[in-house]
């Protein structure tokens, strides 16, 4: 399951993953997505990842994050905040961001607030993920 919402005055996509997800529902995230991140061209785009309820993603799952991350970047996403709970799914989202390049970018947060404070105002506030 997934939601996906936008903030247009701060530039945010916020979107939450949440149990297993399969990979047609994946499909339809990805094309979602994109499309959120395309309403927003021309700014500096931020990406908050609700992590907490979600699964361990198959090889093909997370081979289609890793290329929407891809997409992120190539189209002016600056900066990801994940939230996570799960080591484990930490684990397979550091793999994910290596590949496509979004560690450059990405801050790992455990609560909402912060993660939503460093997206709005950076490192400037102080702010800080894990």
């Amino acid at each position: 399951m997934y939601e996906i919402t936008t903030d247009d005055e701060h530039a945010i996509v916020a979107f939450q993953l949440s149990g297993l997800v399969r990979d047609e529902e994946i499909d339809e995230f990805v094309a979602e997505l994109q499309s959120a991140t395309m309403a927003l061209a021309g700014r500096e785009i931020k990406i908050r990842a609700d992590l907490r309820a979600f699964s361990p993603a198959s090889q093909e799952v997370a081979d289609k994050i890793r290329a929407v991350q891809e997409f992120g970047i190539q189209n002016g996403v600056k900066r990801v905040a994940e939230i996570v709970e799960s080591d484990i799914v930490a684990l397979q989202l550091n793999r994910v961001a290596r590949e496509s390049g979004t560690e450059k970018i990405l801050r790992r947060f455990w609560e909402e607030e912060s993660a939503r404070e460093w997206l709005i105002y950076g490192d400037r506030d102080g702010a800080t993920g894990t």
